[in-house]
């Protein structure tokens, strides 16, 4: 029986990913062959792929990547601990990714985009063997337009960005700073749902207004208030839920229509993806 050493274990543990003992016991197994001790770790990665189907991934990163300033993609890949979400081969596999995500907005789609020559379905397997955990694409969005900007949040200095958000405006901004940017971050910090009132659904409005009107009866306000009461909360609603009747981040005496009517542009469109969260 071949010698197996710890140089051996090493070699295979950093281009495999797998655990020390996993990766000591196929080389005994395969009496000292590093071919053979691959495709043992690799056998025995892809039979627990299964196994792992129904496991929660609500861990991960949050990647993104611009090609000038018309176009943008934002992508996130999850897994199943911080611990493998940290690790360099998944945020190396985050890379490779979101190579070949640029212009996706379909995650099924996305799974037939070639990554050094195999299929990303393939290769997603095969992290998933390698690292022991579940891996997936869980969204992916690109926006292309006349000014697309991202920004990427760490919400743990231990970890890799986990939140992102991905913003198109009309044009590029006139003025100082960097008006795409403190938008972008804004909604990062605010996670507002919707551009403008405009797109908020009636029956959404509607259910709004029945919770208002219900809260103020049980808070026993006068029966003539009802109506003012009932605008009043609808309207702060609005204020919570509609980016550009937030009070901007970065200066709340104004709210985000107006930073964006000095900078002339309007928001065409936003994602804000957070790991972990719909």
């Amino acid at each position: 029986m071949a010698t197996v050493t710890a140089a051996d274990i090493k070699k295979l543990r950093e281009a495999t990913g797998a655990g020390m003992t996993d990766c000591k016991n196929a080389l005994v197994e395969a009496d000292g062959d590093y071919d053979k001790a691959v495709e043992q770790l690799r056998i025995k990665g892809l039979k627990g792929v299964a196994k792992r189907e129904g496991r929660a991934t609500s861990n991960g990163l949050v990647i993104a990547a611009l090609d000038g300033t018309s176009s943008g993609t934002l992508l996130e890949l999850a897994c199943e601990t911080d611990f493998v979400a940290k690790s360099a081969k998944f945020q190396e596999l985050a890379d490779r990714v979101i190579a070949v995500a640029q212009g996706a907005n379909d995650v099924t789609a996305l799974q037939s985009a070639d990554v050094d020559g195999k299929p990303l379905s393939t290769v997603l397997e095969d992290a998933n063997a390698a690292l022991g955990e579940k891996i997936e694409v869980r969204r992916v969005v690109t926006f292309t337009g006349s000014h697309v900007s991202v920004y990427l949040h760490r919400t743990n200095p231990d970890l890799p960005p986990q939140l992102g958000v991905l913003v198109e405006l009309s044009g590029a901004p006139t003025g100082e700073g960097d008006v795409a940017k403190d938008v972008a971050q804004h909604i990062a910090a605010f996670g507002p749902t919707y551009v403008t009132r405009d797109e908020v659904a009636e029956d959404v409005v509607a259910k709004e207004r029945e919770i208002a009107e219900a809260t103020a009866r049980e808070e026993g306000k006068p029966e003539a208030a009802l109506p003012k009461i009932v605008e009043g909360r609808v309207n702060g609603f609005y204020k919570d839920a509609v980016l550009v009747e937030q009070a901007f981040a970065k200066d709340p005496k104004k709210t985000v229509k107006k930073v964006l009517e000095e900078a002339g542009v309007e928001v065409k469109g936003f994602a804000r993806f957070k790991v972990g969260q719909a």
